[in-house]
């Protein structure tokens, strides 16, 4: 639905704020601005508030600041606690935000965390609508991400313009927060084993004295292929573990579904072991880097060597 094309500020369209100017958060402002809607943003970031006005956007002093006028708010950060922050602590916006209109809230979190915020806020005459999000920064910057909402109606026709610039598949899972929450839960439960699965198999490969560029060219013709074995693996064929998706972030998403899923005494085994892998990375100082770093704890925990990488973790 987004558009990469540069577009002037639609006459009299009222502003969007985006709060967090990440790569997703500014690839989304970016998208927001080529669809002709006016931004103030808001990040803690001053290279990030510049990167901001490059793009046409307009830069915020604080949350509140940006969301002062605005239809919509776009929360792009990375947990519930950042979230309430972003509402409710010094410099929020949820008393900055006229009446009526919404709370995008991207961030990934338990369901229960996104009904009780979504409450909390609707309690005050504002809207929130629980979506978060899926594609990677480039889809972010394209207009082409997938966002899994749930809400109001009300929440969903004041949120229309600022979703369809920045979502290629918008998918409308229900009347309440937290349900869109819950199906964000289910795909990072397979993206996180999927990630996991693919830096075992490859190193894996390594240590059987494999053509890893082979590999990766056999894999993606064949029934094994993954969405995350073809989009990570160049990663370490190319020994560059920039943080694209840094460790960190399934290592909180895999331990929110460790929660949900002891409290609905449901099995996860499979995400729990993926959990513990991740956990080791960053023990081993690669929290912060791309989560294709799994595949260099397997290779130090093996004596491989991966392409332009070390032989031990560092």
């Amino acid at each position: 639905m987004g558009t990469s094309d540069t577009a002037s500020p639609a006459d009299g369209a009222a502003p969007v704020a985006v709060i967090g100017l990440g790569a997703m958060g500014l690839g989304m402002a970016g998208a927001l601005l080529a669809a002709g809607l006016p931004v103030r943003g808001f990040d803690l970031s001053a290279t990030a508030l510049e990167a901001l006005a490059r793009k046409g956007g307009t830069p915020a002093a604080s949350p509140a600041d940006a969301a002062r006028g605005a239809a919509a708010v776009v929360s792009v950060v990375v947990n519930a606690d950042q979230t309430e922050q972003v509402l409710f602590g010094p410099g929020g916006v949820a008393e900055a935000m006229a009446p009526g209109a919404v709370f995008i809230s991207c961030a990934t979190m338990d369901p229960e965390r996104a009904r009780a915020l979504a409450a909390r806020l609707e309690a005050t005459g504002r809207l929130y609508l629980d979506a978060p999000i899926s594609g990677g920064a480039a889809r972010a910057a394209a207009g082409e991400l997938t966002i899994l909402a749930s809400g109001s109606p009300a929440a969903f026709a004041q949120a229309g313009p600022a979703l369809k610039a920045m979502s290629a598949k918008l998918y409308a899972l229900g009347d309440a927060a937290g349900t869109g929450a819950a199906f964000k839960m289910i795909n990072q439960l397979l993206a996180g084993v999927h990630i996991a699965a693919a830096c075992e198999a490859i190193t894996f490969a390594a240590r059987q004295g494999l053509d890893l560029e082979k590999v990766y060219e056999v894999i993606t013709a064949s029934a094994g292929n993954s969405w995350m074995f073809e989009n990570r693996i160049p990663h370490v064929l190319a020994g560059d573990y920039r943080p694209l998706s840094a460790v960190e972030i399934f290592v909180k998403d895999l331990g929110i579904i460790q929660d949900m899923a002891r409290t609905a005494r449901y099995p996860v085994p499979l995400a729990a072991a993926a959990l513990q892998l991740y956990l080791g990375a960053a023990g081993a100082g690669m929290g912060r880097e791309d989560d294709s770093s799994l595949a260099r704890l397997y290779a130090s925990m093996s004596g491989v060597s991966l392409p332009n990488g070390p032989e031990e973790v560092v």
